[in-house]
């Protein structure tokens, strides 16, 4: 690999996080509330949705990894198709929040259409997007600074829709929620691209395949890869595990504070915005505690802290549920974890590449990477 990254690569490839979290935060976050409480579609259709596009996600997102790695191209097997996803992403989300005036039974057919349709143009760009993590350097530190930065940025997004969403909304919308959303969407969609337009422009994949390792891989040897490489499956479980407390947290965050506390905005806001600003500040110092005790303790803390934070919320919603202190604390101790975590499994996962090409002569950062891809998605489901 010739020389160090320079800065200006690695904050390019961290801004295309904050594009690209944008998008899945405006759909994480409210695509649900959207969809029951100001469309009115049956909630029971909506969770439906849901889990045919996840099962739907189980095949699309290894055949995208595969498609990835079998790339050739003058600007490497990556950036082409982050580039194409990205904007195919964008106008879908569009579409998915536009303000469109049909009956009820095809307005749902139309969003079951649009949600698939995202999560497939999602998939497109996400896993080359993660997978340039371990092809941009083979140097530990550097793999660990790579690693946090767009963390950094996608947390920074996060924060945007999570603490600004609602109030956002209502500005643009002026009394009307869809119009707030349907202008919300277009927004992101525009700033997405131009944040990815920097990672592709900017940001080149240094670390390739050794002679003989290179070779196009068939869907036999993609399920080979998956299967005999064992550390997959345990980051995977791992993975696994931790979106689905993340995520059943994020989504259920909006109607805890809503209908438990009878605070939607403040205390929703609180939460959010702490997080945000926690994430950020485990993202920024990980590397620099990982360089000092490695990363067997770090992850020790990232399991301890959010069991620990989300006892103590819970716990504030009988003791005091309209408390912002304690919302902001319980929030700050819980995402410092979360934090993270973001970011180990991304280190680690960056490892199992290079430990699979060691074990399988093969080096497919693709594949491996679109297990946290679907991994994500299936949390975000449940």
């Amino acid at each position: 690999m010739d020389g160090k990254l320079t800065w200006r690569s690695k904050l390019s490839f961290g801004m295309g996080a904050f594009g690209k979290d944008l998008v899945y935060a405006i759909v994480s976050t409210y695509l649900m509330k959207y969809l029951t409480d100001i469309r009115l579609v049956d909630p029971v259709v909506v969770g439906i949705l849901f889990m045919a596009a996840r099962i739907w996600d189980a095949f699309n997102d290894p055949f995208m990894g595969m498609v990835v790695d079998n790339t050739r191209s003058r600007w490497g097997k990556f950036r082409p198709w982050i580039l194409i996803g990205t904007v195919l992403n964008a106008i879908v989300l569009v579409l998915l929040y536009l303000d469109v005036d049909l009956p009820a039974g095809q307005y749902a057919v139309y969003v079951c259409i649009m949600y698939i349709l995202w999560g497939m143009t999602y998939t497109i760009m996400d896993i080359p997007y993660w997978s340039m993590v371990p092809a941009l350097t083979d140097d530990e530190h550097e793999r660990s600074q790579i690693s946090a930065i767009p963390r950094f940025f996608a947390s920074m997004a996060w924060l945007v829709v999570g603490s600004g969403g609602l109030y956002i909304v209502k500005y643009f919308g002026n009394g009307s929620d869809v119009t707030g959303f349907s202008r919300f969407a277009i927004g992101v969609s525009l700033i997405f691209i131009v944040t990815i337009l920097l990672t592709v422009f900017n940001t080149k994949e240094k670390v390739i395949a050794k002679k003989g390792t290179g070779e196009k891989t068939s869907v036999k040897q993609m399920i080979h890869i998956l299967k005999d490489n064992d550390q997959v499956i345990v980051v995977l479980l791992i993975a696994l595990l931790f979106n689905v407390g993340y995520q059943l947290a994020n989504s259920f965050a909006l109607y805890y504070f809503e209908y438990v506390c009878n605070v939607k905005e403040a205390l929703f806001a609180t939460y959010t915005g702490v997080a945000g600003f926690a994430q950020m500040g485990a993202l920024l110092t990980f590397p620099i505690i990982c360089k000092k005790i490695g990363k067997k303790p770090i992850f020790a803390i990232a399991t301890i802290l959010p069991a620990i934070g989300f006892a103590a919320i819970l716990s504030a919603g009988f003791v005091a549920p309209q408390s912002i202190l304690l919302v902001g604390i319980c929030s700050a101790i819980v995402n410092i974890g979360i934090g993270f975590m973001l970011v180990l499994i991304t280190v680690i996962l960056a490892e199992v590449v290079d430990y699979g090409e060691y074990k399988l002569k093969t080096r497919n950062e693709s594949i491996l990477f679109s297990t946290q891809t679907f991994v994500v998605k299936f949390a975000g489901c449940v």
